[in-house]
């Protein structure tokens, strides 16, 4: 029966089922041989007792070392094949937890740390790989050497077995208490690690920001505050483990001892004795009652009784450091188990299709929560194919979340959004996604070079095609003036460029899919104006046909749109063209002759 907190790695260990029996078979050979030992060793000294000659040494001696190297073979095969499946596991497991992370929603990573995330995927990993291969390998050769040891050492002598297995319910209380223990410390570790992990994260993406507000020794103290905690942790594991192996040992030691006093005792006096003293009431202080045991034991017998007894020290003693692995790989196992059941909230429904998409973009009677807080009312509005639209508004007058409700970064309730008439929860993911050219408020790049962070979402790209989307983003003739142009490498979040030349590559990266509908939400906030106009005039070839949305705060920016909407508290206020806002006086008349006056200050 698989254990209920390892039942996550069934299916991986089904898919290595014959690699797991083939390593159960190098076990019970490796064992099978090394059983034989004790008894060679018996065997010898019962003979050689009789007479030492040369002819016998040369034989034991023999008999000995192919033992050893026979053991030592199957030993390597277990090895190298639980190990082995541990890796594979391993390899298995990382894909699909990646995959698992690839395929989660937004809101996931809005709801967890980096750092976590990526502890969980890379210590705890390494845990649950701890728990597939060394601590399968060494409970399965405890268990079996001990039961074909057990079954030799009865034959010898069952009354000396008996003496000999008495520490073992003491053991198994010991084991599991430690166990549990160890498990919940190792717990508290993994999430202290967590936390660790996240604030370096933290840390490192935001160099630039700790700097410029001198927050290196703050960080540093807070960095090293957390460290000690997990230190203090880690020892107190530490001190947990201690205690374990010394007190296994001292219960063995004591077995050692009496089995040493007492089969010595039969060798010497040739018959078994066992003195039981019962209390019999209060009137007799107690009698002593002598149990005579027929048989004797040799020399011969004695040592190879003692030997199983020595052979069994080490893998009790290794019992602990596998109950150890055990609890650290299940406590990992388990945060690692919270990431494949989380479900994506964004998923295909099961009658979604491939469909073409001309572009017509509509929300009907639109409402939206976003954290119990209702952030968009009832919005009705249409943009046709190939039209532009601008919006613009405060700051937290839900913009960007009416249109991250068009790709479906979030859902909206069904039949509110649709494209060309159809809801877009109608379309698969992978055909609506496709379809669009999304520019986010937040610029990310990758660590990787220019050109493929252009060419990112589309297959075998040429250097044409990278090329004139750079033109059209307004970005080529500052890539080629770098070094190594389009091959320059960029630093971890686009670190190496400005704020103006990572938004134009990622305005580039959105117009090389050649989008039904391009979506720009701010994406001209870090240029300035003059770069804004060139952009601007490059983009309106690459509208034409094509449904484009722009959001921004800038008049400029959206003057020449088909449309302009003004969202407020959630709501539009205003739609019209640029010219008709203007005449209305309202919330953009107001925007227009701000920017204007700034225009007029600016150029005093």
């Amino acid at each position: 029966m698989f254990p209920k907190s390892l039942r996550p790695l069934l299916p991986y260990v089904k898919r290595y089922r014959w690699a797991y029996i083939f390593g159960s078979i190098c076990v019970l050979f490796t064992n099978g041989i090394w059983i034989l030992f004790p008894l060679v060793i018996g065997k010898a000294a019962d003979d050689l007792h009789t007479g030492v000659t040369k002819h016998k040494l040369l034989v034991y001696a023999g008999m000995l070392l192919a033992i050893a190297v026979t053991k030592g073979i199957f030993q390597f095969l277990t090895r190298w094949v639980v190990i082995g499946i541990s890796r594979d596991i391993e390899f298995d497991l990382r894909n699909d937890l990646f995959a698992r992370l690839e395929n989660l929603s937004y809101s996931y990573y809005q709801r967890h740390r980096t750092g976590d995330i990526m502890a969980r995927a890379t210590n705890d990993l390494n845990a649950v790989r701890m728990l597939l291969g060394p601590a399968i390998m060494y409970s399965a050769n405890t268990l079996v050497y001990t039961v074909g040891a057990l079954s030799f050492m009865i034959s010898i002598s069952p009354w000396l077995t008996l003496f000999t297995f008495l520490p073992l319910p003491a053991v198994s209380i010991v084991i599991q208490t430690f166990g549990r223990r160890i498990h919940e410390r190792f717990e508290r570790i993994q999430a202290m690690f967590s936390d660790i992990s996240a604030r370096a994260q933290e840390n490192f993406s935001g160099a630039r920001l700790i700097r410029a507000y001198v927050q290196e020794e703050a960080e540093i103290k807070s960095f090293e505050a957390e460290n000690k905690e997990y230190i203090r942790r880690s020892l107190k594991l530490v001190r947990l483990m201690g205690m374990l192996w010394p007190t296994l040992e001292l219960m063995l030691g004591c077995a050692v001892v009496l089995v040493l006093w007492l089969g010595g005792r039969e060798v010497l006096t040739g018959q078994s004795t066992i003195h039981l003293f019962t209390k019999l009431g209060t009137e007799n202080p107690g009698i002593a009652t002598t149990l005579k045991l027929d048989g004797s034991m040799s020399v011969g017998q004695f040592v190879s009784f003692s030997t199983y007894m020595m052979q069994l020290t080490w893998p009790v003693i290794a019992l602990g450091w596998v109950i150890n692995i055990f609890q650290r790989g299940t406590a990992s196992l388990i945060r690692i188990n919270e990431i494949m059941q989380e479900e994506p909230e964004i998923r295909d429904v099961p009658a979604a299709r491939d469909y073409d998409i001309r572009g017509d973009v509509e929300f009907r009677h639109l409402n939206f929560n976003y954290e119990g807080k209702q952030v968009l009312h009832d919005v009705n509005l249409k943009i046709p194919a190939g039209t532009s639209l601008a919006i613009v508004g405060p700051t937290g007058s839900g913009k960007t979340t009416l249109v991250d409700l068009i790709p479906r970064i979030y859902d909206a309730d069904p039949g509110t959004v649709l494209i060309d008439g159809r809801p877009v929860r109608d379309y698969s993911l992978s055909s609506l996604r496709r379809n669009i050219g999304f520019v986010p408020q937040e610029t990310f790049l990758f660590s990787d070079r220019i050109r493929e962070n252009i060419a990112l979402g589309v297959d075998s790209a040429t250097d044409s095609e990278i090329h004139n989307s750079a033109e059209a983003a307004n970005i080529a003739v500052d890539i080629e003036a770098f070094p190594e142009s389009y091959d320059t490498m960029v630093g971890e979040r686009g670190i190496t460029l400005s704020g103006g030349q990572k938004q134009r590559t990622a305005i580039a990266r959105a117009l090389i899919r050649n989008p039904r509908i391009l979506i720009l939400d701010d994406a001209l906030s870090s240029v300035d104006t003059q770069t804004e106009d060139k952009i601007l005039n490059h983009l309106r070839d690459v509208m034409q046909g094509r449904t484009t949305i722009f959001i921004s705060h800038r008049v400029s920016t959206v003057r020449n749109a088909d449309r302009i909407a003004v969202l407020h508290g959630g709501r539009i206020v205003e739609l019209g063209t640029h010219d008709e806002l203007l005449a209305r006086n309202g919330y953009y008349s107001d925007l227009y002759n701000k920017q204007l006056l700034e225009e007029e200050l600016a150029e005093v």
